[in-house]
């Protein structure tokens, strides 16, 4: 078994009493898809915030680190109340895809416009280009897809991407106070990750597109 179908069986096991919870109250999948493109954008906010702040700045960015990983959740039950509330649709799935690509680009370009008004302009590059992976990850499966080709290929995909943004950020916040080095590199080193393995990513999909289309 893949250690993602693991882990993601683990984690139903986990969610599924909140997602019976939702279901009997009637909260819908959209509904959920929508809160966590808000708690993406909140996140956005709060890293730009810090960028303007003299003092505790890095406790803004661990903050908006934990947003992020929270907001994450919801990607998963919003899937998993469709499926479970048998409210599945052709519209939902759309819709919770193109949500998704707003709420990454919206939390990539917080940490990016941070680190611009931080001085760390290479950093801001290196984040930049993590931006341009994560949307091409998505963008050439999609297209695929269009073409009737399983796309699912790959290293870097969306929990993966999630999760490194926002343990980069909450730890950069927790290690805030640390001299040894620069602790603004906890957030960035993610993102250097991201920015190789995302686009790597793309292209290992191109390359499984060709194959099958040739």
């Amino acid at each position: 078994m893949h250690y993602r179908d693991l882990l993601q069986k683990v984690i139903y096991m986990i969610i599924d009493p909140v997602v019976k919870g939702m279901i009997k109250i009637g909260i819908t999948p959209n509904f959920i898809t929508t809160t966590g493109l808000i708690l993406n954008i909140v996140a956005a906010a709060i890293f730009i915030y810090a960028g303007y702040q003299c003092c505790d700045a890095l406790m803004y960015v661990g903050i908006g680190g934990g947003v992020v990983l929270f907001a994450g959740l919801f990607d998963m039950l919003d899937g998993r109340v469709a499926r479970v509330g048998n409210k599945v649709s052709r519209f939902g799935a759309f819709y919770d895809s193109v949500l998704d690509r707003y709420s990454e680009l919206f939390t990539l370009f917080g940490i990016f416009f941070f680190l611009i008004l931080k001085g760390y302009m290479a950093w801001a590059i290196v984040t930049f280009v993590s931006l341009i992976g994560s949307i091409m990850v998505s963008y050439v499966r999609a297209r695929a897809e269009g073409l009737d080709i399983e796309c699912k290929v790959g290293l870097m995909q969306r929990p993966e991407r999630v999760v490194l943004t926002a343990l980069g950020a909450i730890f950069c916040g927790v290690f805030a106070h640390i001299t040894t080095f620069d602790p603004v590199l906890i957030l960035t080193i993610p993102q250097a990750v991201i920015a190789v393995l995302a686009n790597y990513t793309a292209f290992v999909r191109i390359a499984h597109c060709h194959r099958h289309l040739k």
